[in-house]
């Protein structure tokens, strides 16, 4: 079995906080504007539930094999 690696919360409140220094420092209110939204969006990632990487994949097929169509 592979690893799995997951991005942690704190990466994307790095990220987003990078991204809010930038727009304050642009003279530019599009690019500015543009820096805050993906901001945004990284913080709700950081919001979001982390998957439980322990977690198993369910049978696709029933033990017994008997799987309704």
């Amino acid at each position: 079995m592979g690893n799995l690696i997951v991005i942690g919360r704190l990466y994307f409140v790095r990220q987003a906080q990078t991204l809010l220094a930038f727009a304050k420092t642009t003279k530019d209110p599009n690019l500015a504007a543009m820096l805050v939204e993906r901001a945004a969006d990284l913080t709700a990632k950081a919001a979001e539930p982390r998957p439980d990487v322990r977690a198993r994949a369910p049978d696709v097929e029933p033990v017994g094999g008997n799987a309704a169509v």
